[in-house]
């Protein structure tokens, strides 16, 4: 690495920034916000050290400022056990789903951020 180079922060795969965006983009969705909405900008609140609190699991942070990748990983893991496990009420499908779609983009298992 030359000394013109920067360390881009990255939340899983994603650049800081675009996580930044993401939860700009969260916030301004229209109201009421379904279970879904609330899981997708807790999740990235959390990714980026913001809410100590995992969406799935509850688990704290472990890294210096949010979850390490390795942290993401299971999260999102924890999330599709849920999915496929039928939770309880449709809200807590859609809040399990939320979950599971904001990590998955976070951890780069697709490219289309909820």
């Amino acid at each position: 690495m030359t000394s013109e180079e920067t360390t881009i922060p990255a939340v899983g795969v994603r650049s800081l920034d675009e996580v930044l965006d993401a939860i700009d983009s969260a916030n301004r969705r229209p109201q009421p916000w379904t279970g879904f909405d609330h899981a997708v900008l807790g999740t990235y609140q959390w990714a980026t050290g913001a809410q100590i609190a995992a969406p799935v699991t509850a688990a704290a942070a472990l890294g210096p400022i949010g979850p390490c990748r390795a942290q993401l990983q299971a999260e999102c893991q924890a999330a599709e056990v849920r999915l496929r496990h039928a939770p309880d009420t449709q809200a807590d499908a859609a809040s399990a789903l939320g979950a599971y779609q904001a990590l998955a983009w976070l951890c780069g298992r697709h490219d289309d951020r909820p």
